[in-house]
């Protein structure tokens, strides 16, 4: 179970990073908005595989 707790506030984290650079920085402008977006998840997806996933 405190794997789903982890998995699921990692998963929250990511969520407030892209609203919050969205609303912060890329209000206005489509394409960086959808750059930053993927960029975001992919660091995240990085970070998750390299650290967080068990073998």
């Amino acid at each position: 179970m405190g794997r789903q707790v982890a998995v699921a506030l990692y998963v929250l984290a990511l969520v407030v990073v892209v609203v919050g650079v969205d609303v912060l920085f890329f209000r206005h402008y489509f394409w960086a908005r959808l750059a930053a977006n993927v960029g975001i998840v992919l660091v995240f997806a990085a970070f998750y595989l390299r650290f967080l996933k068990h073998p």
